[in-house]
């Protein structure tokens, strides 16, 4: 069974706490509302270890909330739910991202009117919260042993919820780790040029051991599978590489005079590593995202 995210809330409004309970699915999340300021902080600190991301309503004290949460140590993925009145919103709510970011820069702030999409904003503020880089603050070295203190947490609360994660959805806790700038569509030319040659060679290696008795063949596709998740490389960039040492192989079985037949043996080879790649992506990818 797959363990629940533990989720502290801490909102006033009881319309918005109903539909945000609403919109989270029991068998995913367990819900923890804060009856007053004092009671929530109490909680999270006694929880600190166990919860996976806070929803905060920007009511008056949510400043005080977040400095106190700070000085205490305690750093998690957390969003802020704009509720004021509609043509208020874009203003209120840029206000409140504002004042969030005394806490740390990955707080995810979520428009009332898309309430309904709160998971897909959770999921967002973790993966924020997981590539979180640590800044020291203008006084770092006045302070060293308190600062490297916060980093160390900071690093085993991101640990924490990467094997939670983990845990609970596959493949989920490391789809947040990839970063974008290293997709194969983002990267510069020639770094593109030098990972579809090594590329290449990997598929190669996986082709000419598919079918050799004793060959630790699975090994080399997963390796080459993971690298292709972490590049998020499409199914028909595989093909292509596919192809085109196919390409090179019917040439040199022309020049040799031998028939080209073999070669279609190897779709299985090609089926085999699309299939690897598609589970992970299926079993990675959040919902609504």
């Amino acid at each position: 069974m797959h363990s629940q995210l533990l989720i502290g809330s801490f909102i006033e409004s009881p319309d918005l706490a109903s539909a945000l309970e609403t919109h989270l699915e029991v068998q995913n999340y367990q819900i923890h509302r804060g009856k007053s300021q004092e009671s929530f902080l109490q909680w999270v600190g006694q929880n600190r270890h166990r919860v996976d991301c806070l929803v905060l309503e920007p009511v008056a004290s949510l400043s005080a909330l977040l400095e106190s949460l700070q000085l205490r140590d305690i750093l998690l993925p957390a969003v802020v739910v704009e509720t004021g009145q509609r043509s208020e919103q874009a203003e209120a709510l840029a206000v409140s991202c504002d004042t969030a970011g005394i806490y740390h820069t990955a707080v995810a702030c979520l428009p009332a009117a898309d309430v309904s999409q709160v998971e897909r904003y959770i999921h967002q503020a973790i993966s924020q919260f997981l590539k979180l880089p640590y800044n020291h603050s203008p006084d770092a070295a006045e302070v060293p042993s308190l600062e490297d203190t916060r980093h160390f947490l900071l690093s085993l609360q991101q640990q924490r919820l990467s094997e939670k994660l983990r845990e609970r959805l596959g493949y989920l806790g490391i789809y947040y780790k990839r970063n974008p700038d290293n997709f194969i569509r983002n990267l510069p030319p020639h770094e593109r040029a030098q990972v579809f040659e090594k590329l290449r060679t990997d598929y190669r290696a996986i082709i000419l051991g598919y079918f050799a008795k004793d060959s630790a063949i699975n090994p080399k596709i997963d390796e080459f599978v993971n690298t292709a998740f972490f590049l998020d490389m499409s199914v028909s960039q595989i093909v292509e590489v596919h192809m085109e040492l196919m390409d090179n192989f019917s040439k040199q079985l022309k020049l040799e005079g031998r028939s080209e037949e073999i070669l279609l043996d190897y779709r299985l080879t090609l089926i085999d590593v699309i299939a690897h790649l598609c589970e992970m992506y299926r079993r990675s990818i959040p919902r609504d995202i």
